[in-house]
């Protein structure tokens, strides 16, 4: 096969790939919803969704450590399986019980299928060796 078509001019490296993955999806969850949590986390416990019905506040608590704590922890590659677990519960949760499965429509739940299929696929792949836990 052409060397260009088959993208031969690229050299693999799963471990690079893997940092641009951690770094990339583990900032934009960081930046668009766990900053936002952490500095909005008393005005946001009051109405924050509670699905699972054991209250507001420890439901944000949970989505604070999964989008901010967690995604800190992936995107500079500690303890990143276990922090990719705690972001597929939660995620995984959001999408269920509250987008209920939606892909369209005012419930759109695009985003956490997209976190969670992230985080299902560093839990899987591990982190690489460009990371604390590849050391």
């Amino acid at each position: 096969m052409n060397n260009f078509v088959s993208l031969g001019f690229l050299p693999r490296h799963i471990d690079l790939s893997l940092l641009i993955l951690r770094v990339w999806l583990g900032f934009a969850l960081f930046i668009r919803h766990g900053l936002e949590k952490i500095t909005g986390f008393s005005s946001m416990a009051a109405h924050f969704p509670d699905p699972l019905h054991i209250g507001a506040a420890p439901t944000l608590a949970v989505a604070l450590l999964s989008d901010a704590i967690c995604s800190l922890l992936v995107i500079i590659g500690v303890a990143t399986r276990w922090a990719a677990i705690v972001i597929m519960i939660n995620t995984g949760a959001a999408f269920i019980f509250v987008h209920r499965f939606a892909f369209f429509g005012p419930r759109n739940g695009e985003l956490p299928w997209i976190y969670f299929g992230w985080a299902l696929a560093l839990f899987i792949a591990g982190p690489g060796r460009y990371s604390f836990d590849g050391k």
